[in-house]
């Protein structure tokens, strides 16, 4: 049985497929405290893209969900990673993060 203060166990691989359906928020992922840093920063550059694909979606006509949510992903990878050069996109209509845009913690 688990210890009543210890945080809930996370399913680490549904987080990386479909990080919505694990978590409510980018900034649940952000306080939770059974997670590993570099697999938070994954889970959220996996968010991004999936948001940023609703994004495209939206701009192209279709229904979409809350449109502050590419920022607050943006916001969440900012505070972890200690910045994000936003300047550097990807090739995609996406535009994601690219990967070596988020920058590491000195």
């Amino acid at each position: 049985m688990a210890d009543a203060r210890s945080p809930p166990a996370i399913d680490i691989e549904k987080a990386l497929l479909d990080p919505s359906s694990v978590f409510g928020a980018p900034e649940d992922i952000l306080t939770n405290q059974a997670i590993a840093s570099d697999q938070k920063i994954e889970i959220l550059r996996r968010w991004e893209y999936d948001a940023a694909e609703v994004s495209v979606a939206v701009e192209e006509g279709m229904p979409g969900d809350d449109p502050s949510l590419l920022r607050r992903i943006i916001l969440a990878l900012d505070e972890l990673t200690g910045g994000a050069d936003t300047e550097r996109t990807g090739p995609s209509k996406q535009h994601g993060i690219d990967r070596s845009a988020v920058k590491g913690r000195p």
